[in-house]
């Protein structure tokens, strides 16, 4: 994948739009009446309030506490920045928030302590312990994040993390066990150089000499070079406790005859030269960020025979700590773990390495765009394997229960597997397939609408993403004046502007558009207005001649009005097979609702073909079809004329021979809530339908409108099928990042 360049107006945007910060808080139980304020507040809570007291425990049961960490920050080592205070922590610790909930969904807030006294932090933190199941600590400098985290571990009896440490140790051990299996060697023998002592750095050495590495060994090398004994220059007590008898005094020196070297340093601290004298099959986790101590490509012009991870995501084998830290606390919060021990890590990084060596998900290799398998560029599971909810956490659990620090263990794990599963929240895995896949795919992308703004902050973050080049149709003094307004004036040098007048084609689009419609009314001066003057049009032109690979449109004018444009230049009517399907997500769910653009009445053949076309949308999203055709009846009772056709469309199925699960007609509860379906045992949908088949665009409209606005659905498409070429057509209230998912959309032909 190419690395997205993020600029700092659209960085800005999203934490400003559509209203400030990453996330809110959302009750998980009714507050309408009076008597659910009654139960939540004065009098009921006295009730949980006294079970707690009686037995503490009582509070993982009746308070979110089991299921809430704490990200803390006091700011003194922002990511690469440094030292910049607690109050410029807040995007970050909000992220590291949203993180916990999106891959574990683990609850958790922020909080930003504005003091560099580590006693100070160690008073209130302590304090904090009531409340939460767990504490992450973050972006704390070193020394003082030895300090503390020794420290509240001491006195606390919830698990206390401080990522920047463990995180990454946990990851980095994962892809060394892989990594050193491949290259047949044992940790106990190899030669182990690390480069950078600071927090990152001690936690992984630490962790290795857990597995069985040998401390003498191991080589810790600063910026001053070879931490050996006898050393006084720029040591503390943590740099000491892994000092070694050697006559070794820098990192090129130490690098000579090394099996691994693990960085976590900075930019170019590695050479070629230092590279090409370690042993055969050397292990190189290069892991700064944003640019690692040496590139893969480097690395292998000189050792070939090299193993090589970094932490960028532009590069096989990325050591991402959002592969640790969400599951180590998911195991830990549900066995109400005292600690997170060395034990538990150690199951992690054995969990991680063993599903790296199993076979990759079909969903997985279709969102990375190319096949993975365990091996040298496949050392390390990648962060959206949907796998590793209900992987990791188990193995955390079960690793705190043998050693004892669980308050109350699992009994029945096969059960609590099957629970993890249900966790996942698939809906933004699948966007992140899509994402990645248009990054593969490079398409030319044609955005029709270049005078409008969000259109156009849409293609430049197309562009700058690394999906492939953004063509813009509009005219250049509008497209300039709307960059700058927006900010983005430095992107008109990057997006490519075409329009009728800058073009050499427009005469062979006028002859291909005469062609078409000269039997129906039009003459030339038509033909020449609609290729000329009409953007959607034009477009649609440009696309035809293969002088684009994909259309996004329909952010200015109605669908409808759209659709009858594109169908000027392709055959996208209900006639020519068309289809719309619209994707909701909502609630971990997704669901396919059809057809949302094309069909105004379709009758039960029309119907059929609807649900074959957005069979193929769901499988080009990852998704096993189950199709619903739906109405307000379920399997002929009540009796309605405009229930018939619901009623015999599956019958026009069984004759097409499809090999996907399909049923109706039925109500939505049926065709979505397995309770209510098994009222009807004969049912042939094995789990609740995600593409439900509607009698109507009008009932489809509803639908969506009603979950979007009601629900918080967030609503992907139409996404038009059926047309030779891709083509998406955007809602008119369709925001920058919903113009993009389209673009993506069509990039990745899925449609």
């Amino acid at each position: 994948m190419s690395r997205a360049k993020i600029t700092p107006e659209e960085a800005l945007a999203y934490h400003l739009e559509p209203y400030p910060g990453k996330f809110d808080v959302v009750a998980s139980v009714p507050m309408a009446t009076q008597r659910d304020l009654s139960l939540a507040y004065s009098p009921g809570v006295a009730v949980p309030v006294q079970a707690i007291a009686e037995r503490p425990e009582t509070a993982y049961d009746y308070t979110v506490k089991g299921n809430m960490v704490a990200v803390i920050s006091n700011g003194t080592a922002i990511l690469g920045l440094g030292n910049l205070g607690a109050l410029a922590s807040k995007p970050v610790m909000e992220g590291k928030a949203v993180l916990f909930k999106r891959f574990a969904d683990v609850n958790a807030i922020d909080i930003e302590l504005d003091t560099e006294d580590a006693d100070e932090i160690i008073k209130a933190v302590s304090l904090m312990g009531p409340t939460f199941g767990g504490i992450n600590l973050e972006d704390i400098k070193a020394p003082e994040c030895f300090i503390i985290e020794q420290r509240l571990k001491e006195i606390m009896d919830i698990p206390v993390f401080h990522d920047d440490q463990h995180g990454t140790a946990v990851i980095c051990a994962a892809g060394l066990i892989n990594a050193l299996e491949l290259s047949g060697k044992k940790i106990e023998d190899v030669k182990i150089v690390l480069n950078g002592a600071g927090a990152a750095g001690i936690a992984c050495l630490e962790l290795l000499k857990t597995m069985g590495a040998r401390h003498e060994n191991c080589i810790m090398c600063d910026t001053k070079g070879v931490i050996y004994q006898g050393r006084t220059e720029g040591m503390n007590q943590w740099k000491s406790a892994h000092a070694v008898k050697t006559d070794l005094r820098s990192l090129e020196e130490a690098m000579v005859g090394a099996d691994v070297f693990l960085g976590v340093s900075a930019k170019g601290a590695v050479t070629p030269e230092m590279v090409s004298t370690m042993a055969e099959n050397p292990v190189i986790f290069a892991m700064a960020n944003p640019d690692p101590e040496i590139t893969p490509e480097e690395a292998h012009a000189v050792r070939p025979d090299a193993i090589v991870a970094t932490g960028r995501s532009d590069y096989p084998n990325q050591v991402n700590n959002v592969l640790g830290f969400p599951y180590l606390f998911r195991g830990a919060l549900d066995i109400h773990a005292r600690a997170i021990n060395d034990e538990m890590k150690l199951a992690c990084a054995r969990a991680l390495a063993a599903l790296a060596r199993e076979d990759v998900p079909d969903e997985v290799a279709m969102a990375y765009g190319r096949k993975l398998s365990f091996g040298r560029d496949y050392i390390i599971p990648t962060p959206f394997d949907p796998r590793l909810i209900h992987v990791i956490p188990p193995a955390v659990a079960k690793a705190g229960m043998d050693t004892g620090v669980a308050r109350r263990p699992i009994i029945d794990m096969k059960a609590y597997e099957s629970s993890l599963r249900s966790r996942m929240d698939p809906t933004a895995s699948i966007l992140q397939g899509v994402h990645a896949r248009a990054r593969q795919a490079q398409a030319r992308m044609i955005f029709a609408e270049g005078d409008e703004p969000r259109v156009l902050r849409a293609a430049v973050a197309y562009q700058r993403g690394g999906y492939g080049k953004a063509l813009v149709v509009g005219r250049e003094a509008d497209v300039r004046e709307k960059l700058e307004a927006a900010g983005l004036a430095d992107a008109v040098r990057e997006l490519e502007i075409v329009n009728a007048a800058n073009t050499r084609h427009l005469d062979a689009y006028k002859d291909f558009l005469y062609q078409r419609l000269q039997r129906q009314g039009h003459d030339r001066q038509d033909i020449h207005r609609l290729a000329a003057r009409d953007r959607h049009v034009f477009a649609a032109l440009m696309l035809a001649h293969g002088h684009g690979d994909g259309l996004v449109t329909g952010a200015t004018r109605k669908s409808a009005h759209v659709l009858n444009l594109m169908n000027t230049v392709f055959d996208a009517s209900a006639a020519d097979g068309a289809v719309g399907v619209t994707a909701l997500l909502v609630k971990g769910r997704i669901v396919l609702i059809t057809d949302t653009l094309v069909h105004e009445w379709p009758e039960e053949q029309d119907l059929a073909n609807i649900a074959v076309r957005a069979a193929g949308v769901a499988r080009n999203l990852g998704l096993e079809p189950r199709v619903a055709f739906v109405s307000f009846s379920t399997f002929g009772y009540p009796v309605s004329e405009r229930a018939t056709k619901m009623h015999r469309a599956p019958a026009v199925l069984d004759r097409m021979q499809v090999d996907f699960e399909y049923e109706g007609e039925m109500t939505v509860d049926v065709a979505l809530n397995m309770d209510q379906m098994r009222h009807y045992p004969f049912c042939r949908l094995t789990g609740p339908a995600n593409i439900l088949v509607v009698p109507a665009r009008h009932s489809a409209s509803i639908s969506v409108k009603l979950m979007q606005e009601l629900a918080g659905a967030t609503v992907i498409g139409p996404i038009l099928t059926g047309v030779k070429k891709p083509i998406q057509i955007c809602s008119t209230s369709a925001t920058a990042n919903d113009i993009l998912n389209m673009a993506a959309l069509a990039a990745c032909r899925i449609g």
